[in-house]
């Protein structure tokens, strides 16, 4: 309960900070359309989301590489045409660049269902880059268990609950993840309120039954 309910005050900050974020995305996307090597200024503010991302769907460090440099050359060479509509909510660079990204994925977990364990050393690579790295070595062992019990519990979502929950995990707002998925907003918040709803029974039905292999 505790860990679902962090998460969750967590992606809410999302909604706050969604329009200062667009805003800056808008004088980088300006200047990368007309510099083209300042595409780099998009990339480095992207690039990590965009790997986790693709980490929780894709699972291999290789699958998760290969996803972001597909993503990233997608982006930069769509950019010319991309043109920010702040009358339509959540068309945003960011949400635009994540459903590139979550067609990639999709694409690629399709074409490459596996059952991985989260035991060993793929495991321990998937929580290395699912939190973050600096603070005391306690710190970081509690956010590698809190990031494999998230990643696991996900796992167990429908199709729709997952796509929603892990862009809001991704630092989407709620308008962001609906253009990105393609839904209405009460479709999205929908599936979102299922999802974290889905995610508390879970906990609360079986708190030791936190999955150890994932099935994508």
């Amino acid at each position: 309960m505790q860990l679902v309910r962090k998460r969750s005050s967590l992606v809410s900050e999302a909604d706050e900070n969604s329009a200062d974020i667009a805003h800056d995305d808008e004088k980088l996307v300006d200047n990368a359309r007309q510099y083209p090597e300042a595409f780099g200024a998009l990339y480095e503010r992207y690039h990590q989301a965009i790997y986790v991302y693709c980490f929780r769907r894709l699972v291999t460090p290789e699958s998760a590489d290969d996803a972001t440099s597909i993503i990233f050359m997608k982006a930069f060479t769509a950019l010319p045409q991309f043109r920010p509509n702040r009358a339509r909510s959540g068309f945003t660079f960011r949400s635009w660049i994540f459903s590139i990204a979550h067609n990639v994925v999709v694409d690629a977990w399709r074409r490459d269902r596996r059952h991985i364990s989260l035991d060993g050393a793929i495991g321990e690579l998937v929580a290395r880059h699912l939190v973050d790295s600096s603070g005391s070595p306690e710190d970081a062992a509690l956010g590698a268990k809190e990031a494999r019990q998230v990643r696991a519990l996900l796992a167990q979502l429908p199709e729709g609950q997952r796509a929603t929950v892990e862009l809001r995990l991704a630092g989407l707002s709620t308008s962001e993840v609906t253009h990105t998925l393609g839904m209405s907003i009460s479709a999205t918040k929908s599936l979102q309120f299922r999802g974290y709803r889905t995610l508390r029974d879970l906990l609360r039905s079986n708190p030791r039954a936190i999955t150890r292999e994932i099935r994508r």
